[in-house]
């Protein structure tokens, strides 16, 4: 997302005159007024609030919107809804080309049930991306949609000119003095053709002023600079807010309050639209805290005329109460508290989740090009009024002589579009020849012909804009799908203070920074090889690493509460964040239990030199950059399983006790790869011994072992300097092995399991080449249980692994794989290992496979 907070201009044709967008304004001389401010009948200000769909990404559907109508405005008391869905190719990409039959009869039952509920429907179209501002057909198509759009009932319009190229065509160069000056003339003529029908309409502008702070995503908006944009614009703005906007970074939402807006910019603007997260189950909270925000002062009154303004006041003595204990700066503003209105919309959503609700997959096609379509016939292009001199375009708008709409209904036929050869240069390549196949009568009313058009049309075999799977119901033998844990107001608040808003995190977030990076800065007081411990530090270390875990617990609780909640719908949309910074929370609190165990004095947390946008945003990517492999993406990559589960992986530090599940889960992994090769049960050890036995008894400081609720169910080991762990090996391990297996006759034919006791009697090979290891000087070793079926757990316990080999001074990390293990090749590949070209040295019938760090 690339638009700035905006500033849009209202206007009601009746009582105001041409609009002027703000560059048409900023250069005159002419006297400022001070702006009028609109009053209702029943004498209270006529204030725009709601909610504008305005973000790039899946729009979305006919029924959340409507759910929109029902839920969030009419109970709340918003007035307005914006349809500007950036990835609606109609509304955009696409704008040239009318509505089908199939959506204008969505579109027209979304605008009455905008009505039914007392919203305001604002229909915005987006032509900037490749109008030709001086092709009058151009401006004519523009009309003629804008022209279908009023037959569904639509009274209210907007014509945004954001996110687009400011350098003109050649052939807008030829005729306009500058951008500005393009988008005044089609703006004044749009305006002027719409006429008495439009009971609004709206331009859109993005406006920086310097030192103001509106920019794309505005953490504050000052009283100073809203009466700066008022005296450019002549009149009070309406603000297209972007603090919940979450289209930019796919890995960040934002459920915090509605906040940096003091309630003295009320009496200063038009209203305000916000331009909410893209998952709409998600904006409960960004929705409900502009309404209360708004309602704290809905009257205007400004707070030099405020009598309340004492330490004794209510709303006082609740901030102070709800910022008792917190770092959060107190809240100044005396009629609106973020904190708690943030409370007050948490404990209404909670109830939300307790509704049993089953998720519906929708279907949204986009707007295609393939249509069919409804037509209204293509209106006269009157010439265009040009001024030549610069001072006539800033000071007045451009006037052109405009057709109105016809008393007279137009004429709606059911055509079909036929692709023709251009027959004229100036032809744009979206114009298409419409061939009309039914005539109706000109008296007839078009509402009719409307309805009889979609009547025929739905007995097709169509496909409509979203297709709704049938809500499972179960019966009285039968079980529900899922199983409800309580959700609590707590999980609720800690889920808000996680995902928080775009320039700071939460209280318990904060904390949790603060935290590790406390713990990972003074891990030396409880290091492995720490000469001399203070019993203090240590104390103070193992407290402070228990109230993390903690932390991360809480973490891990909400995650699974929240995904045993019997409302689905929220679910499905909250799931992807919720999963993400589970898997990171979980990594951590790994990773500090090995700090406080295994880690060395030396232990370096120095972040690289990656750059910015390697990262990910938010508080996962705040924790991500902690971390010592803070660069390994794709270990952080972790989406999402395709229906969510509340199972929960634990990932810890390796313990003596763990030694024969680890051998356990070895011997069957080993085997199972081993199609047709046949062990004995009488050495039950020897495939442990083989292939893990020296990391755990000469490496142990490395281990992490991965857990279920049935016990251990992989490991992850390592050394991380493969020269000296080698040389242990043959000085204790390797004598020990050939005291506890026989040598075998190498006379006689074999089996694998002697084959392999062999190894232990034979001479090793010489070690790996100087040049590899000084590249690559840890050795690891992965594996999990079949049973696993889900692949984040393995990227974590990579992640933990290599985070200990790093933090400890390792700087590449290998692996070796026999030839014919497929799945193990695999396996580590999509870990992020690459096999290492043939060296010197190599072992003939392994594969090295290595990864730096």
């Amino acid at each position: 997302m690339v638009q700035k907070d905006k500033i849009i201009e209202s206007s009601q044709p009746e009582n105001e005159a041409n609009p002027v967008p703000s560059e048409a304004v900023a250069d005159t001389q002419c006297p400022l007024d001070e702006p009028s401010i609109g009053v209702e009948r029943t004498g209270r200000r006529k204030f725009i609030t709601g909610v504008v769909e305005g973000f790039y990404g899946r729009p979305w559907t006919m029924e959340q919107r409507k759910e929109l109508f029902r839920r969030y405005c009419q109970k709340w008391g918003l007035n307005t809804y914006l349809y500007a869905p950036k990835d609606d190719y109609k509304h955009r990409m696409f704008w040239r080309e009318m509505y089908s039959v199939e959506e204008a009869e969505q579109l027209t039952t979304l605008i009455s049930a905008a009505k039914e509920h007392g919203v305001e429907f604002i229909y915005a179209i987006s032509p900037g991306l490749d109008i030709t501002f001086s092709n009058q057909k151009e401006v004519s198509t523009l009309k003629r949609k804008l022209d279908q759009v009023s037959h569904f009932g639509c009274k209210s319009f907007a014509l945004l000119f954001d996110d687009i190229d400011h350098n003109m065509c050649p052939a807008d160069k030829e005729v306009f003095s500058s951008f500005a000056h393009a988008q005044v003339s089609i703006t004044n003529e749009i305006f002027q053709y719409l006429g008495d029908i439009a009971e609004h309409f709206v331009i859109q502008i993005c406006v920086f002023i310097e030192g103001t702070g509106l920019i794309v995503v505005s953490k504050d908006i000052s009283v100073e600079s809203i009466e700066e944009v008022t005296k450019i614009l002549r009149r009070a703005p309406v603000i297209w807010d972007n603090i919940h906007a979450n289209d930019y970074d796919q890995k960040r939402l934002f459920l915090g309050p509605y906040k940096g807006r003091s309630t003295e910019l009320i009496p200063r603007l038009k209203g305000v639209l916000t331009n909410p997260n893209c998952e709409f189950e998600s904006n409960f909270v960004a929705i409900h805290t502009l309404a209360t925000w708004y309602k704290s002062n809905m009257n205007g009154v400004r707070k030099d005329v405020v009598m309340t303004d004492s330490e004794d006041s209510t709303v006082s003595i609740q901030i102070k109460l709800e910022n008792e204990g917190s770092d959060e700066e107190l809240e100044t503003d005396i009629l609106y508290s973020p904190q708690i209105a943030l409370k007050l919309a948490l404990t209404e959503w909670l109830s939300e989740f307790g509704v049993p609700h089953q998720y519906n997959s929708r279907q949204v096609p986009h707007s295609g090009t393939k249509s069919t379509s409804i037509d209204v016939p293509v209106l006269t292009a009157p010439s265009l009024g040009i001024s030549t001199t610069v001072t006539t375009v800033f000071q007045q708008p451009i006037m052109s002589p405009a057709v109105p709409l016809s008393d007279e209904p137009h004429v709606l036929g059911k055509e079909e579009e036929v692709e023709v050869e251009k027959k004229e240069s100036d032809e744009e390549p979206m114009e298409m020849v419409v061939e009309k196949h039914d005539e109706v009568e000109d008296t007839k009313n078009v509402n009719q012909i409307l309805t009889e058009i979609v009547k025929a049309k739905m007995t097709e075999d169509l496909k409509p804009m979203d297709t709704d799977k049938e809500m499972f119901v179960p019966g009285l033998s039968e079980k529900p799908l899922f199983t409800a844990e309580p959700l609590t107001l707590e999980d609720l608040i800690l889920l808000a203070e996680l995902f928080y808003l775009p320039y700071e995190h939460g209280p318990k977030a904060v904390q949790m920074l603060k935290e590790f990076n406390w713990l990972r800065a003074n891990s030396n007081y409880v290091s492995v090889n720490s000469k001399a411990k203070d019993p203090e530090k240590v104390a103070e270390w193992q407290s402070r690493a228990e109230i993390f875990e903690e932390m991360c617990c809480s973490v891990i609780q909400m995650f699974t509460r929240l995904s045993n909640s019997v409302n689905r719908t929220i679910l499905y949309d909250l799931y992807p964040y919720i999963w993400d910074i589970k898997s990171i929370i979980s990594m951590l609190k790994s990773f500090v239990q090995w700090l406080g165990c295994r880690s060395q004095s030396s232990a370096q947390f120095l972040s690289g030199d990656q750059e910015p946008w390697a990262f990910r945003g938010g508080l996962a990517g705040e924790f991500q950059r902690l971390l010592p492999i803070d660069g390994a993406n794709d270990l952080f990559y972790q989406p999402p399983p395709p229906m969510p589960t509340s199972k929960i992986y634990t990932i810890r530090p390796y313990f003596p006790k763990d030694e024969s599940s680890i051998y356990k889960i070895c011997k069957e992994m080993f085997t199972e790869g081993c199609e047709g090769i046949f062990f004995s049960d009488e050495s039950p050890d020897l495939i442990g011994d083989r292939l893990v036995g020296g990391f755990l008894t000469l490496s142990p400081d490395y281990g992490f072992v991965l857990e279920d609720e049935e016990g251990i169910c992989g490991y992850a080991l390592g050394t991380v300097d493969v020269k000296p762990f080698v040389t242990k090996c043959k000085m204790s391990w390797i004598p020990f092995m050939q005291e506890k297996y026989n040598k075998p006759d190498t006379e006689k034919d074999l089996s694998e399991a002697e084959k392999m006791m062999l190894s232990f009697h034979e001479e090793e090979e010489e070690g790996l080449p100087e040049s590899f290891l000084s590249n690559f000087p840890s050795l690891i070793k992965v594996d999990i249980h079949a049973k696993v079926t889900d692949p984040s757990v393995a990227k974590s316990m990579m992640g933990c692994l290599l985070s200990s080999l790093k933090a400890n001074g390792s700087h590449g990390a290998f692996c070796e794989v026999r030839q014919m293990d497929k799945r193990m090749l695999d396996f580590y590949s999509k870990l992020g290992c690459f096999e290492v070209a043939k060296m010197e040295g190599f072992p003939k019938d392994v594969i090295i496979m290595g990864r730096s760090l």
